[in-house]
């Protein structure tokens, strides 16, 4: 096993815990409790929820088990990262299939840093006509962050940290941990 529940060794980095399991699903729980106030008495139609993969998969399906009303779920795939920097530039990997014309859609992500990503991924999908684009993310970087594009759906802010687990990862490891760890200083 790689980690003691306090650290995690990937790639010989060291990462220690930041934020336990029941602090993230509890954060889940009250964002999901923003999103059925504003989705759920139908006046929308029924969402467009669309979890951009890799990193998203976790925290995607554990919103959407907290959801109380009918939605649509799709999936989008973005390349951004090598190792533990952005490269700067967005790759769209799987692209979106369905028609989102008048629809409201939410796009979920796993982390909103600098911004590159999101503001890429969002621009493609105004250009297909929705009815609203909104975003949530699990985490939320504001220090980071180089757009005015509003964040409307933040399960929890955090400090600039690179941190893995709970869907995220460094070189393709650390998606499958429960918490989330950050970076430790190894100097």
């Amino acid at each position: 096993m790689y980690s003691d529940s306090s650290r995690v060794r990937l790639r010989g980095k060291t990462f220690e815990l930041s934020i336990p399991h029941d602090e993230i699903v509890g954060c889940i729980d009250a964002l999901a409790e923003r999103i059925n106030t504003d989705y759920g008495d139908g006046s929308r139609g029924i969402p467009l929820f669309v979890g951009v993969l890799n990193g998203a998969f976790m925290f995607f399906a554990e919103l959407l088990q907290r959801l109380t009303f009918p939605c649509e779920v799709s999936f989008v795939r973005l390349s951004s990262y090598r190792g533990t920097a952005s490269t700067g530039t967005v790759t769209e990997v799987l692209g979106l299939t369905e028609d989102i014309a008048g629809r409201h859609v939410v796009v979920v992500e796993d982390i909103v840093e600098t911004g590159g990503s999101i503001g890429a991924l969002t621009a493609s999908l105004s250009a297909m006509g929705p009815a609203s684009l909104e975003i949530a993310a699990l985490l939320f970087k504001p220090a980071a962050y180089r757009l005015r594009l509003p964040i409307r759906y933040a399960a929890m802010e955090l400090p600039n940290d690179f941190i893995v687990g709970f869907g995220l990862d460094y070189e393709g490891l650390g998606r499958n941990l429960r918490d989330i760890y950050k970076l430790a200083d190894e100097g």
